[in-house]
């Protein structure tokens, strides 16, 4: 950044595992659990919060508002006793120092911290955490003291909870803690930033009227809305940092159009007040598009990868000062006519067939309840019907087979043969365990994204376009670029093959649109519903031919559908109605007695329940076991569900391996308030993190409990 020539760069924003982890440590806010005697905090309690330890269990970790980012969530209650217990922010403000860069030290607000907390164990739920508001600002205070004594002059709080529907009491709770901290920053430029949404306008009136504060950072590309307010009601006097680069996607900027909007905003803010700044930090794009050697160059100018947009952010700060670079702002310009006139990026047949789709909302012609009749007719399946997910253990022999064919070191004969033995491998041991809907374990899949992307016209894919998901664990989305169609079958030949290696049902795999969608890196150019239609129609294609092919089950993972959620309540209804929209066109032309299933990740569905029924999927399978089976409570308040269901009956992210009783007891939990004849058996997601040493036993008990059940209940009756 200093190279690029950035002003204001930001210090403590590297992290071990997340912000608000770094923040919980900062605090001492370590639950009792992990016997911290106090002191530092060093890497051993650190690592054990976020990752637990062979005694105890991790802390929960959490979506970081809408992105694919992560966070440890602090457990806080009336007893907790805070000390300054980690000294990283300053440490590493003076590091920087040393080597001759002024930082600006950024931290997550003291308010935003508390929102984004939950009650600990045994703590009231309804306990008020910004109570604690008091306990903690003292050591934000002791933080903020070394930090002048270092030399710091300027500090940034992130207070990106601002931008959610907050009650009054929650605004006042910000006015209160900057109150507080006014004295303490004295000689300090205090800024705090917003990111991700529009700020709602009670909330940009408690904002731009904290006192202490020099000023204040909007995201200008998702939060279009907050113009308005900054162009009539932003205080004189203030900084503007001006996010109009956006930090969350990849493509290069409209310099010409950002250009613009900075000079109608200097003419609000005043020249020396307008700082140019990315929409939120580069932590949720890839790291530098130098590393991208097999792009090709056409793509490779529409992109933009943080190292990138630094020098976007300085090219337009020197442009609103007045020394334009002409030569870089016409390469941007030229490259931003290209991608709007590449006949890559428009397909007309797909644009028709996506503006058909209007009109319609496409459901089965028939009910749940009949559909469910008829399949049962076909596949005669027993009470408590077993099943998985979809994956098997991904091993390192079959890694190798993989890497080898896509470096061409073996043919695709050897490979398809290499392939098929896995199936064959995963088929019987399905036999043998006697699971009634058998997987094919998904051997020649690396990803359930990318599999599919790659074989979908309109995506690109990066070799090192890395982005951090948490801790050390990174995901590297596909770029949608242009207009999303099905050249060709993707999966039929596999599942064929799997089909006929056994007289049992085999399940059909596929990925959803709407998680496809929100798992990439989508065009900026349309609608992201348009995007996510285009794709539901490509899936839709293959399901079609998995039905011709004779695959009777076929699932849909819409892994995350509720991750694409925006932030603010008046803006989910649009959301579910396109998503939940998107997932019924895919087989909205199957027949009656072909079952269609999907699959979600457990992430709070309370809230999003009715859009699930809204699916209209024949059986839904469900990750519950982490979640305290709060899921349960929701058919406990009486919502009628009719369809299958099958919420997980065992957490397949550890290695532990539930014994027949527990997974007895759990699914006898669920039938107290779920139909019998409605309810599958199965684990929690897909088995491709695990080995088969853990695999084996654990859905041998299943089974063993599936049956145990069916014969209680047949003996009941």
């Amino acid at each position: 950044m200093s190279d690029a020539g950035i002003k204001y760069i930001p210090s403590n924003t590297f992290s071990y595992y997340d912000q608000v982890l770094d923040t919980t440590a900062m605090l001492g806010a370590v639950p009792s659990r992990y016997n911290w005697n106090g002191g530092e905090i060093g890497f051993d309690t650190y690592f054990s919060m976020a990752r637990g330890n062979a005694s105890v269990p991790a802390m929960e970790m959490t979506k970081w508002f809408d992105t694919n980012y992560h966070f440890i969530v602090p457990e806080l209650g009336p007893d907790v006793k805070f000390s300054y217990a980690s000294h990283k922010a300053v440490t590493e403000y003076k590091e920087a120092k040393a080597l001759g860069v002024d930082t600006v030290p950024v931290f997550v607000g003291p308010v935003s911290y508390l929102l984004l907390s939950k009650p600990a164990k045994g703590v009231e739920k309804t306990f008020d955490l910004l109570s604690l508001l008091d306990k903690i600002l003292p050591i934000y205070k002791e933080v903020i003291a070394e930090l002048k004594e270092a030399g710091a002059t300027w500090i940034q709080f992130d207070e990106a909870t601002l931008v959610k529907d907050l009650e009054a009491y929650q605004l006042e709770a910000f006015t209160k803690a900057y109150s507080e901290l006014q004295s303490a920053c004295s000689g300090l430029d205090v800024i705090v930033a917003t990111y991700f949404a529009d700020v709602p306008a009670e909330a940009f009136k408690t904002l731009t009227s904290l006192p202490g504060v020099s000023g204040f950072t909007f995201d200008l590309v998702r939060g279009e809305k907050t113009l308005d307010l900054i162009k009539s009601s932003f205080p004189s006097g203030k900084y503007l940092f001006a996010g109009v680069v956006d930090g969350r996607n990849i493509w290069a900027n409209d310099l010409v159009a950002s250009l613009s909007l900075l000079e109608s905003l200097e003419g609000i803010v005043g020249k020396d007040k307008l700082v140019v700044s990315t929409s939120c930090s580069l932590l949720h794009t890839a790291v530098d598009l130098i590393n991208e050697t097999k792009l090709d160059d056409e793509i490779k100018s529409w992109l933009a990868f943080a190292a990138q947009k630094v020098v976007e952010v300085n090219a337009l700060a020197k442009a609103v000062a007045g020394q334009k670079d002409e030569a870089y702002f016409s390469a941007n310009a030229a490259a931003q006519a290209s991608r709007k006139s590449s006949p890559r990026v428009t397909n007309e047949s797909v644009q028709k067939a996506a503006a058909a789709l209007r009109g319609s909302d496409h459901r089965r012609a028939t009910n749940v309840s009949a559909r469910l009749d008829a399949q049962q007719k076909k596949l005669n399946l027993p009470i408590l019907p077993t099943t998985t997910i979809g994956s098997f253990p991904q091993t390192i022999e079959l890694r190798r087979v993989r890497r080898e064919y896509k470096a061409k070191k073996i043919s695709e004969e050897e490979y398809v043969k290499a392939i098929k033995e896995e199936i064959f491998k995963v088929v019987q041991l399905q036999e043998e365990l006697d699971i009634d809907v058998l997987v094919h374990g998904e051997p020649e899949r690396n990803d359930m994204v990318e599999y599919f992307g790659e074989q979908l016209s309109g995506f690109a894919f990066t070799a090192n376009g890395w982005v951090q998901s948490y801790g050390s664990r990174c995901v590297k989305p596909p770029i949608i670029y242009g207009d999303v169609s099905r050249p060709k079958a993707m999966t039929v030949f596999w599942s064929s093959m799997a089909q006929e290696m056994t007289k049992r049902p085999m399940k059909g795999m596929l990925t959803g649109p709407v998680t496809i969608l929100n798992w990439s890196f989508v065009r900026n150019d349309q609608p992201r519903f348009e995007t996510c239609y285009q794709i539901a129609l490509a899936i839709k294609d293959e399901v079609e031919d998995l039905e011709k092919a004779g695959i009777t089950v076929i699932q849909i993972d819409e892994a995350a559908l509720r991750e694409g959620l925006p932030l603010r309540k008046a803006e989910h209804a649009f959301y579910l109605d396109w998503a939940v929209h998107s997932f019924r066109i895919t087989n909205v032309g199957v027949a009656d007695t072909t079952q269609i299933h999907t699959h979600m990740c457990y992430s709070n569905f309370n809230d999003i329940i009715h859009s699930i029924i809204n699916m209209d999927a024949d059986v839904i399978t469900i990750e519950n076991s982490r979640s305290d089976e709060k899921l349960l409570s929701v058919f406990r308040e009486g919502v009628k569900y009719g369809a299958g269901i099958g919420p997980g009956v065992y957490d397949i992210h550890s290695p532990r391996i539930p014994t027949m009783e527990e997974i007895h007891d759990r699914v006898n939990k669920m039938l107290a308030v779920l139909e019998t004849n409605i309810l599958w058996v199965n684990p929690d997601c897909g088995l491709k993190t695990r080995k088969y040493g853990e695999v084996k036993p654990a859905l041998e008990n299943m089974v063993t409990a599936a049956k145990k059940l069916r014969a209680e209940l047949a003996s009941a009756k």
